[in-house]
């Protein structure tokens, strides 16, 4: 599959990988393509990210978005909210949690990086973007997988990151009427 991957999709990949190996995670999961294709600068997705608002300051509200989510056990907010709904309220699980075991204990990071000595795996999340970016290059007629498919596939799957990205006013939408035209300008 990977050999129809572009240079930057690529890249957003072997990113992904460090952003996995930097929190200490054993899985490589969406939010960390995510983070990837938000270091990304001179590609198609960094320029529809940038073509939607989606710079400087907003990308940093991105990267804190994700990371409250991961101290939320990586709960999204809609699944936070459904909870509070049945009286569950999730930040104070998570303050007694972090009060009794230390600040980001439901994160799923581990302090002590040194036990890793293979290769991080990707998660089901992940898989899942990485096969739905192929589709959408598939059903784009696209000959290669670029970071813009990757960016895509994130928009249309549910969770976390999809979630964060519709919050900062990127949705599959607004993408595909940016990276394809539409009646507006192409980025790339």
């Amino acid at each position: 599959m990977f050999e129809r991957f572009t240079k930057d999709a690529r890249a957003v990949v072997q990113t992904s990988v460090a952003h996995a190996e930097r929190t200490g995670a054993a899985t490589v999961g969406a939010e960390h393509l995510l983070l990837a294709l938000l270091d990304r600068e001179a590609s198609r997705a960094s320029f529809a990210l940038a073509s939607l608002g989606l710079a400087g300051d907003r990308k940093e509200s991105v990267r804190r978005s994700l990371a409250e989510s991961r101290r939320r056990a990586g709960l999204s907010q809609a699944e936070a909210d459904a909870l509070a709904g049945l009286g569950i309220d999730v930040a104070e699980i998570v303050a007694r949690v972090e009060e009794a075991h230390g600040v980001g204990a439901m994160s799923g990071d581990r302090k002590d990086k040194s036990w890793w000595s293979g290769r991080r795996t990707f998660g089901r999340d992940a898989k899942d973007v990485l096969e739905r970016s192929l589709r959408t290059a598939v059903a784009r007629r696209d000959r290669h997988v670029g970071d813009e498919h990757l960016l895509l596939a994130l928009t249309v799957r549910p969770g976390v990151p999809g979630e964060v990205l519709a919050d900062h006013g990127v949705t599959y939408a607004s993408l595909t009427r940016v990276l394809y035209g539409e009646g507006e300008a192409k980025a790339g």
